[in-house]
């Protein structure tokens, strides 16, 4: 009974290996992603697969770009470029610069499960824009004079040129407060006609960018330019400045009563003597006198 004993087990399970990892398997029925081995078991950066396992697992239409990796990883932007060149490179990812129907530059981002030429997929066509249906709803004269009407589909695009040039300075200055409102060509000259609205009601140029800039969303799920047009709807259009008075008439100043020296009648005079009719008496006794 003194010998000592051992909970150890004698030797493994049989089937199971000696040294190295030892995988306890689970059965996942949702929230997974399937990634090849070639991909996982790729030799050369832990980062790079760490970006690549990340951006797999991500829904279609989330945001890939540098800054919003580098907010979920906490290596920095030279890390996660270098993760998104050595994925490009060896095929996994694709860059696209693409031309919307409306005329602006997008890049796009296609990620491949298997390097491209060695897989049946191919990148999916763009998503071609929905006609936007028009407002059943009648619209008051003040919303539809100080917001920019929605594009139809045939109407031609409002040409930059047209557009009043002080209008357009304040909102192209308006990425000097924020550089997230960065407007095209085309956003400019839809939104001039409200920002032009608002500068024949008295608001000047430094109080449109405050009402535009003050108390931003951190992020936008829209374009800037409809945030932009959305505070131009909604925010009323100040009231006139009442019209000037007209400048006041000033009155004659009002003598004090003095008594007449000779006839002691009151009457007003800025200082002590005698009245108009003692005035012209003693006038007319000078005269005779004098003759």
């Amino acid at each position: 009974m003194a010998d000592p004993q051992s909970n150890a087990r004698l030797r493994a399970d049989a089937g199971a290996p000696t040294t190295g990892v030892i995988h306890v398997r689970t059965r996942l029925t949702a929230d997974f992603t399937v990634i090849s081995n070639a991909l996982a078991q790729r030799r050369g950066s832990a980062v790079t697969i760490g970006v690549a396992a990340y951006i797999a697992s991500l829904p279609d239409g989330s945001p890939v770009k540098i800054t919003a990796l580098c907010e979920h990883f906490s290596e920095g932007e030279i890390l996660i470029s270098r993760a998104l060149r050595e994925l490009e490179a060896a095929g996994y990812l694709e860059r696209r610069r693409e031309r919307t129907p409306t005329g602006q530059v997008r890049t796009r981002t296609y990620f491949y499960a298997v390097p491209r030429g060695e897989g049946p997929q191919d990148p999916p066509e763009p998503p071609k824009p929905r006609p936007r249906k028009r407002s059943t709803v009648p619209e008051t004269p003040g919303e539809a004079a100080s917001a920019p009407a929605p594009e139809e589909p045939g109407s031609p695009a409002p040409a930059l040129t047209d557009a009043d040039p002080e209008a357009v300075a304040v909102l192209t200055a308006l990425r000097r407060v924020d550089p997230r409102l960065v407007l095209s060509g085309q956003e400019a000259a839809r939104l001039a006609p409200a920002v032009t609205e608002w500068l024949a009601a008295g608001v000047g140029p430094r109080e449109i960018t405050e009402l535009l800039t003050v108390r931003l969303p951190d992020r936008f799920r829209a374009r800037p330019a409809s945030v932009l047009a959305f505070r131009l709807r909604e925010t009323p259009l100040p009231l006139p400045s009442p019209a000037p008075l007209p400048p006041s008439v000033e009155r004659p100043a009002v003598l004090p009563f003095q008594t007449c020296d000779g006839c002691e009648r009151a009457f007003r005079a800025p200082g002590p003597g005698h009245c108009r009719s003692c005035r012209d008496r003693l006038d007319a006794e000078c005269l005779r006198a004098a003759g």
